[in-house]
């Protein structure tokens, strides 16, 4: 049976759902490994891994605050259902005006609710941030956003981290992945979603070469297992970094489907891809059967 799985209250464009059953099926961790994601991002994988330990860590200080204040109790599920209760029914009398007017109280004050309303009802909840780390994503132009339906959903994924920061040993740190990574030991896991090079990203930072070939180099020298999500390729073009920086990675593949824009014509095929430095193990042949398994020459067809 396919366990479920939990979506994190914070949304993130290339959030790893989709690759959770995946994942879970090649991450195999001791009751005393130590789950290390540098690029927490939206925390979706390690949150559905469930590790007894972890370490989640980001460059965006938003993120781990968010989260660090509902490990200490200074957001809850109820203070969050009356906080966009009280916000959306602004929204709705407000619309754009009042949209803007959070952007801008939140660019000031950094309040972490203000950046949970502002990731729910932006354009198409992305998060980006401009040279100044000011949040400079648009309004997403739903007045109506925030239903009695929506905020339950919400209030009911806040819970849910309420539930696993009372069962588990979880840290958040914001810090660089170098730091991160070089904690690590011999018996830890770790896990890499950086931003996808080759592809335009603003996140919170820019990523290139330099910055692949540094994530790969504190990665060997961690001496510890380590998993990296990137993409493999797409109908236009194959990511050569694969072959030219992680050359000594094994390569598991799965093709989804992903929207640019709002048009359903712009639904478009990616393969993403997990490299690891490991040998995945288990039953070989289901997962063959589940996920197609190609390697950088198939590619190159493309």
């Amino acid at each position: 049976m396919n366990e479920p799985v939990y979506v994190p209250p914070i949304k993130i464009q290339g959030i790893k759902t989709k690759l959770v059953p995946l994942i879970r099926e090649c991450v195999n961790l001791d009751p005393d490994t130590v789950w290390r994601e540098p690029f927490m991002g939206s925390g979706v994988v390690g949150f559905n891994i469930e590790p007894r330990r972890a370490v989640f860590s980001d460059i965006n200080p938003h993120i781990i605050n968010f989260y660090n204040q509902i490990k200490e109790g200074r957001i809850t599920h109820y203070l969050v259902r009356a906080f966009l209760e009280r916000e959306g029914r602004h929204l709705e009398e407000g619309d754009e005006k009042f949209y803007y007017y959070v952007r801008d109280r939140f660019n000031r004050e950094h309040d972490p609710l203000d950046f949970l309303f502002l990731n729910r009802s932006c354009f198409n909840g992305m998060i980006r941030f401009n040279k100044n780390y000011e949040f400079n994503v648009p309004y997403g132009h739903k007045p109506l956003r925030f239903s009695k339906a929506y905020i339950t959903k919400i209030v009911n994924q806040v819970a849910y981290v309420e539930d696993l920061l009372r069962k588990y040993d979880w840290s958040f740190l914001c810090q660089p992945f170098e730091k991160s990574i070089s904690a690590a030991g011999e018996n830890d896991f770790i896990y890499c979603d950086p931003p996808y090079i080759g592809r335009h990203v603003d996140y919170y930072d820019n990523w290139d070469e330099d910055a692949e070939a540094k994530l790969h180099t504190s990665l060997t020298g961690s001496h510890a297992k380590y998993m990296v999500s990137t993409w493999h390729h797409n109908d236009y073009r194959a990511n050569e970094y694969i072959a030219k920086i992680w050359p000594e990675c094994s390569v598991i593949t799965k093709e989804h489907f992903y929207h640019v824009g709002a048009r359903e014509e712009n639904r478009r095929p990616m393969v993403e891809a997990l490299l690891t430095n490991y040998t995945v193990t288990g039953n070989k042949n289901e997962l063959s059967r589940k996920y197609t398994q190609l390697s950088m020459d198939d590619a190159l067809i493309f």
